[in-house]
């Protein structure tokens, strides 16, 4: 079982002289946010919601399947280097701040963003996740069996039913 901590992997040999990676620990992961199509490595702050027992929560123990709390950072940076947009609209600076910081862009840099920016738009949940600095995510990979932690960032429907049933888990405890 993987804990969460310090990556610590050991090797296995398994059947056929071949080697299996076992992770005992792990800090972080790589993470897809698929609308996005981008994906970051993230570290991974601690498991929140695993459906088949509650004492692999408690103990933070990553398996496949577990939704967990990621670092937003490396995300919010990307959106906000490729949209050239803040990711949330708390604190956004005013149109005078924005005049005085002199950014050199070229006419055609200033399109792209412009073009960008009209698609620019972040599901409302993950948005209020972002201004936390917290995404919830999915451990897609089985780090016991690879060595690795890795997975995919809760978007619309998944999302709003895992955060239904932690709000269930919280208000009955």
């Amino acid at each position: 079982m993987t804990k969460l901590g310090a990556k610590r992997i050991h090797t296995v040999r398994t059947r056929g002289g071949n080697e299996k990676h076992r992770a005992l620990r792990l800090e972080s992961g790589n993470f897809a946010w698929g609308s996005e199509h981008s994906t970051r490595k993230t570290r991974i702050i601690g498991v929140v919601y695993n459906a088949s027992n509650n004492e692999l929560v408690r103990t933070n123990t990553i398996v496949k399947n577990c939704i967990v709390q990621i670092d937003a950072a490396p995300f919010r940076q990307w959106y906000e280097s490729h949209y050239a947009v803040p990711v949330t609209k708390k604190g956004v600076r005013s149109k005078d701040t924005e005049a005085t910081d002199p950014k050199a862009q070229s006419a055609h840099v200033k399109r792209v963003f412009a073009e960008r920016a009209k698609t620019a738009k972040i599901d409302p949940l993950l948005e209020s996740q972002f201004s936390a600095g917290r995404l919830y995510a999915a451990i897609s990979s089985r780090p016991g069996q690879s060595g690795r932690a890795d997975g995919y960032v809760l978007e619309g429907l998944e999302l709003a039913f895992y955060l239904k049933r932690l709000n269930a888990k919280k208000s009955s405890a």
